[in-house]
């Protein structure tokens, strides 16, 4: 077997030490895909190229891609290494669909990826503990953070969703006000969260002391560096990470993906049926949602007690 060639008349050839221009971009076009996941792509297909180059592997085999999933995982998490394999076995079912190479990455598993959340979530009482907290700095970047806080861990949202989100998102849906979100994987804001009356009189406070336009990102930076500029993931994920450790909750576990999990939990322990909490945290897959309602069973569970009472 030759090296990764094309057979078509331009003979482009992609050799270990990388894919030429014209078959990434036949594949890149292939795909069709938004741009994070091209990156995604693009980072994966580097990694496996790279690695047949080291390895000095000119007609890869069914046992390379092992070889080089089993090398990802010694120092990579399962998630990145489930997104690389996954890329690699895409990459060569095209190259097989168009008469390119062999699909050696067919069936190839990717790590057992845990349904478990990999965040802890608060409980509603470490929730009122540090929204008091951050209550008692009252400065601007106070008040705003205050905001972000309760708005996250009513709605559930995302960091992308709120950094995406603008004054012109708070409107009215019946006798409720709510915030229109562009969620994950959307192209247009076409989702809503309601904003409960404690959550609107935090987000219009601190509208009111910024006194921003409507057109402008609902929530934005208060550094000299990029003072009104929109908050981005990692500044949003950086303030509430920061907040938590300021009220005490100085966890791994607990970051600003954590609001969402609370959100989705208290929303359960509170009554909420399942479907009501998939609507709430937008799931497609109501499995998804499902992790929640496993995890509470278990939490429930007094086995231990019961054992432990017997003995001691």
């Amino acid at each position: 077997m030759k090296n990764l060639e094309i057979l078509s008349k331009n003979q482009v050839v992609v050799t270990a030490s990388g894919i030429t221009d014209n078959l990434y971009n036949e594949f890149i076009s292939f795909i069709d895909a938004k741009p994070k996941t091209i990156a995604t792509y693009t980072r994966a297909l580097r990694q496996f190229f790279a690695f047949l180059k080291n390895h000095g592997i000119t007609h890869p085999k069914r046992e390379d891609v092992i070889a080089f999933r089993e090398e990802l995982l010694l120092r990579n998490k399962p998630t990145t290494v489930q997104n690389y394999i996954v890329t690699v076995r895409l990459f060569f079912r095209w190259l097989e669909q168009m008469g390119i190479y062999k699909n050696i990455a067919d069936k190839i598993k990717s790590p057992t990826i845990s349904k478990a959340h990999k965040k802890d979530y608060l409980t509603s009482k470490q929730v009122k503990a540090i929204l008091e907290h951050i209550a008692s700095d009252t400065t601007e970047q106070g008040i705003r953070d205050y905001a972000i806080f309760a708005v996250m861990v009513v709605g559930g949202l995302r960091t992308i969703e709120i950094a995406r989100s603008n004054i012109s998102d708070v409107r009215n849906v019946g006798d409720n006000t709510v915030l229109f979100i562009q969620g994950k994987g959307r192209d247009e804001k076409t989702d809503y969260i309601k904003l409960p009356f404690f959550v609107e009189r935090a987000v219009r406070r601190y509208l009111k002391l910024r006194n921003g336009e409507s057109n402008e990102p609902l929530f934005v930076s208060t550094s000299n560096n990029n003072l009104g500029q929109r908050l981005t993931t990692r500044s949003i994920s950086g303030i509430i990470k920061s907040r938590l450790k300021e009220a005490g909750y100085n966890s791994e576990m607990l970051t600003a993906h954590s609001l969402r999990h609370t959100a989705g939990t208290l929303n359960l322990l509170n009554g909420g049926s399942l479907e009501e909490t998939q609507q709430l945290l937008r799931h497609s897959n109501i499995n998804t949602t499902m992790i929640y309602l496993h995890h509470m069973e278990r939490a429930k569970n007094m086995s231990e007690e019961r054992i432990a009472n017997v003995i001691f």
